[in-house]
């Protein structure tokens, strides 16, 4: 059985894997809605921190059911982006990143968290990063699921459309119709300083 530190290590590999695809596909979509070079590259530091919010978390949330989470559990969890805000505001980024990463799980419709924001209310960089963030969720393997394929995650974000800000889906369509997305979401070596999670203690 594993013990509170190799889970929470476990959480810290899997969400830097998480977050550099996610940075990925949302430059290349921020790029392809001919944004200004600052605003993608905002956007794509977004991608990276994002989540590191859930680290804060995993030490209350490790062994849990691997067919995945109550409905407490859930709640608890939807606070990981103003963990991850309240985390990355005392360092040096910059405004955009940080509504970026604060806003990444709004829906357009205005039935998102943290703040329920609707349609244009919503920055834009969190309107990229949450259809970036979504479909790569959707295409990873989970604890209690495998992943999906690239065409059923599509079809998954056909289904909820009303959660995207159209002209960012249909940026985000073109993207994944036309790049190579296993490219852009390798799953190569990466090398990380586990000192690195003294941020979270």
């Amino acid at each position: 059985m594993q013990d509170e530190s190799s889970y929470i290590l476990e959480d810290f590999k899997d969400g830097l894997s998480h977050g550099i695809k996610v940075s990925n596909l949302a430059f290349i979509i921020a790029k392809e809605m001919k944004l200004d070079d600052d605003i993608c590259y905002d956007i794509a530091m977004a991608g990276l921190l994002h989540d590191v919010g859930k680290l804060k978390l995993s030490k209350y949330l490790y062994g849990r059911n691997k067919e995945g989470l109550t409905v407490e559990e859930m709640k608890y969890m939807r606070t990981h982006s103003k963990l991850s805000y309240d985390i990355i505001q005392h360092y040096d980024f910059s405004y955009l990143t940080l509504e970026t990463v604060l806003y990444h799980h709004e829906n357009y419709d205005g039935s998102g968290y943290p703040e329920n924001l609707k349609g244009e209310d919503i920055p834009i960089g969190a309107r990229v990063l949450h259809a970036a963030d979504t479909f790569i969720a959707l295409i990873s393997d989970r604890p209690y699921r495998a992943a999906f394929d690239a065409d059923t995650a599509m079809e998954i974000m056909i289904d909820e459309v009303k959660n995207y800000d159209m002209e960012v889906f249909i940026a985000f369509q073109r993207v994944v119709n036309t790049c190579d997305i296993g490219k852009i979401v390798s799953d190569s070596e990466i090398e990380f300083d586990e000192n690195m999670l003294e941020i979270f203690e």
